[in-house]
């Protein structure tokens, strides 16, 4: 149950595919020299596995509770946290201005992977209050910033994200927290929210909720919601916590898995009228303001994918080269050998690896697209990366989760009947896995995303400039075994775009009955691209006599994801365009 950062897998990823060359010469990211990075990636590596990895299994074992009103969090969380924020690892990739070290956030992409494969449920914590650092930086006032960002930056202070309500689910328009203005002007906030993830603890000094609440005049639906700040803790003159402020834990909900991260039912408002809020940017844009902090942590929950598979392959790995049973097959010699031996075990290990190394390489290299999209001089340049990151955010966050959840569960397989039993580790995995699918939209609402805004939006213009760039980089390869089911399959997205932009207008409805189908295409095309980049720049170290055994296995990798992954493409092809009717004429009183 021990994790190791695969940080060479990491380096390779950042120098080879994502271009972390280029992003460290873009404006206020001089610092990502190769040399730094790496003894980030060694010092994260040995804070993830020695720090939170070992907390993992006994917080899912004790879990958080809430006693008199207050969260525990399990033991030893407290002490971790604090170490955490004393390193400076909350900070990595702020605005100096605010205390921050202005690291790109490729290079957080990868310590975040670290933390969420050591102790997903811990991991929580930081990437709310991530997305939190980012709804403010871009929405909010001066003297707001000032107040708060410095402290959350920090790490002292957390951030939560408050959405959803027990009527509304994902439609948030339904949403009906009230928002009465002072003559202060602060506003009284009054409602329940659910499933906050973080939204009461023992770690930080303050909790700053992000609260979505209507004004007593807005206009009905989602053009009606505007956003505030509310802190667990007002603040004194001084900016410090001071008196608390009328938000109450109602509850934590009991989970399939992240047991120590809790969850909690907050309500706004029950004691003296009403919670105190401060609103952000102008009333009745809050659901816009809050895309910024949703699409910063839908980026991180993919991330959570790639991150949770790689856990539960390392305990598969180490499982079936020390598990012993049966002996080779084809073999003359009876003794029996380890089970990683035998060609469906390995076939389940490879294909563990293959889709996180793939899932790995595409949210890396969104990632240093956002950089590009927020730093790069030249304005087109900004536009055109920042299109390839929104085409693609839905496809990180869906189709790294599903594979997430998928890896995980081919983990329990291969340790066989102790992979179901709690003990041995596994099934934590896939427990903890399966929430990443529903977080900040469900992986349905991101394909419905993907096919109706994105596509919609452009009329497939940056899935086309995406495809282009793929097979311009395809033409330069050498290893046709690799690129040639890769080939294929960008011809399948091809066809596939070009079906989705041709009906998403005529006929909605058969269009939604693919998206999701269309979705898993862009993202197995789009992750056998970046294998076949990779299987590219491993054979150039390989003829420069660099580490041998890791650029062969990295090409044997890509290998398989060519050979077993991307013919799904195709079959998901002809579901999306033939098995649209299927659904849609199926009567609901028939379910």
């Amino acid at each position: 149950m021990n994790y190791t950062a695969p940080v060479a897998d990491m380096r390779f990823v950042l120098r080879h595919i994502a271009g972390l060359d280029q992003v460290a010469l873009l404006p206020g990211a001089e610092g990502a020299e190769p040399d730094l990075v790496d003894q980030i990636l060694d010092e994260a590596a040995r804070f993830a596995g020695g720090v939170l990895a070992p907390l993992n299994r006994s917080g899912d074992q004790e879990g958080s509770r809430l006693e008199n009103g207050v969260v525990r969090t399990p033991k030893g969380f407290r002490d971790a946290y604090q170490t955490f924020v004393e390193a400076g690892w909350n900070s990595l990739p702020f605005d100096p201005e605010h205390g921050g070290q202005g690291l790109p956030w490729l290079v957080g992409t990868a310590v975040g992977e670290m933390w969420a494969s050591a102790n997903m449920a811990f991991s929580l914590c930081p990437l709310l209050t991530q997305g939190a650092i980012e709804l403010l930086s871009h929405h909010a006032s001066p003297e707001q910033k000032a107040a708060y960002l410095p402290d959350m930056i920090a790490g002292t202070w957390t951030g939560t994200m408050n959405l959803t309500e027990p009527h509304a689910g994902s439609d948030l328009g339904l949403i009906r927290s009230r928002a009465v203005p002072q003559a202060d002007g602060t506003y009284r906030i009054a409602g329940q929210k659910i499933f906050i993830t973080w939204g009461d603890h023992d770690l930080a000094q303050n909790i700053i909720h992000m609260v979505l609440a209507r004004t007593p005049d807005a206009p009905a639906g989602s053009r009606g919601i505007s956003l505030f700040i509310v802190p667990r803790y007002l603040l004194d003159a001084d900016g410090r916590p001071g008196p608390a402020n009328d938000v109450r834990t109602v509850s934590l909900e009991h989970k399939l898995g992240i047991h120590a991260s809790p969850t909690c039912v907050l309500s706004f408002g029950d004691a003296d009228g009403g919670a105190v809020g401060f609103r952000v940017g102008e009333e009745n844009r809050g659901l816009e303001y809050m895309f910024t902090m949703m699409n910063n942590a839908r980026l991180s929950v993919g991330l959570e994918g790639v991150a949770i598979a790689e856990r539960a392959y390392q305990q598969a790995r180490d499982y079936a080269l020390a598990r012993v049973q049966s002996r080779e097959i084809g073999a003359s010699d009876p003794t029996p050998v380890a089970i990683a031996r035998h060609p469906d075990v390995r076939r389940m290990l490879l294909s563990m690896r293959a889709r996180t190394e793939a899932s790995r390489a595409l949210a890396y290299t969104v990632a240093a697209a956002l950089d590009h999209g927020l730093r790069h001089p030249d304005p087109a340049e900004r536009a055109r990366q920042q299109a390839f990151v929104d085409l693609m955010i839905p496809v990180v966050k869906a189709w790294s989760t599903d594979l997430g959840v998928e890896v995980a569960s081919t983990g329990v397989q291969v340790h066989g009947g102790v992979g179901f039993v709690e003990e041995t580790g596994a099934a934590q995995h896939l427990r903890d896995a399966r929430i990443a699918p529903i977080y900040e939209g469900t992986n349905g609402i991101q394909a419905n995303d993907l096919l109706f805004r994105k596509l919609g939006r452009d009329g497939g213009a940056a899935a086309g400039t995406l495809i282009n760039r793929m097979r311009a980089d395809l033409d330069s390869s050498t290893q046709d075994d690799i690129a040639a089911p890769v080939r294929a399959g960008i011809d399948t997205l091809e066809t596939a775009t070009a079906w989705m932009v041709a009906h998403h207008r005529s006929e909605p409805r058969l269009a939604a009955a693919g998206a999701v189908p269309y979705l898993q295409i862009l993202g197995t095309v789009a992750g056998g691209w970046l294998m076949a980049k990779a299987a590219g720049a491993a054979a150039t170290a390989l003829a420069a006599g660099e580490d041998p055994a890791f650029h062969q296995a990295k090409i044997a990798t890509a290998r398989f994801y060519a050979t077993h992954e991307m013919p799904t493409a195709a079959a998901r092809l002809a579901t999306l365009t033939t098995g649209g009717a299927a659904v849609t004429d199926f009567a609901v009183d028939w379910l």
